[in-house]
């Protein structure tokens, strides 16, 4: 394969998330996994009221939204800016006969009216593969924009501080301080790199960084914990998913 230069961007994001061997990936994920045990429990503690208007980003093709109707939620409305995603949940939501919604939505300029939803959910650490800071800054304004008072914000992201990933860090860091990084890459923290899908970008951030740009958009952070201290995840759902962090946040009154 030829080196590609080119910095990442949504598009470049897009194109990911667009092959066919990744919507069957996310398929089988949906299919044989489902909800993980920390994020039933997560969601049902903040999210009570199982009839309330609940909004899912980055739905994928549904492996969330699917598990939240089984549980009992009724009202869903979820989204993905990947056409893809969106069609292959559509067909799957008709398969299960399930009444959720899927639309394409951009995270970072939703259509919704102010205060239509009574949560939000951005689950398998979709917030961080929307490159630039500030743009997962416009999601998170977006998304205070679009729920209710009081209402909660719930997402998993990555946690650059877990142990096994240290010396990856320290390495990484010192690139960026003598230019020599990954010209690709955007901003510290970025991952943009080869799988056997394709191209896969994730930004992994810093705990405080997440928890100043969540205060700078107006949410209350009521709790941030690794997925591994709120249960313990069967071996299916740990091989298609790492370990990360919840993020807990509320709209304030």
């Amino acid at each position: 394969m030829l080196f590609d230069s080119t910095k990442v961007s949504s598009s470049k994001v897009l194109e990911y998330y667009s092959k066919s061997s990744v919507l069957e990936h996310y398929t089988e994920a949906t299919e044989k996994v489902g909800l993980w045990n920390s994020e039933k429990i997560v969601f049902q503690k903040s999210l009570k009221d199982k009839s309330q208007r609940i909004l899912e980003l980055g739905c994928g093709t549904g492996r969330i939204s699917f598990g939240l109707a089984k549980l009992g939620y009724a009202n869903l409305v979820c989204s993905d800016f990947s056409r893809k995603m969106v069609t292959r949940a559509k067909e799957l939501n008709q398969r299960f006969g399930t009444g959720i919604k899927f639309e394409k939505q951009d995270a970072t300029n939703l259509s919704y009216a102010e205060q239509t939803f009574s949560g939000i959910i951005f689950g398998f650490n979709g917030l961080m593969q929307i490159p630039e800071r500030k743009n997962r800054l416009k999601v998170m304004s977006e998304c205070l924009r679009v729920l209710k008072s009081n209402s909660y914000f719930i997402f998993t992201a990555h946690d650059r501080s877990l142990q096994k990933w240290k010396k990856f860090w320290v390495e990484e860091r010192k690139k960026w301080r003598s230019g020599k990084q990954d010209p690709k890459l955007l901003e510290f923290g970025d991952r943009f790199e080869e799988t056997s899908r394709g191209m896969l970008y994730i930004h992994v951030p810093d705990v405080d960084q997440v928890r100043s740009d969540l205060i700078a958009s107006g949410f209350l952070v009521e709790g941030d914990f690794l997925r591994s201290k709120v249960a313990a995840e069967s071996e299916l759902t740990q091989k298609y998913s790492d370990e990360c962090r919840f993020w807990i946040c509320r709209k304030p009154a």
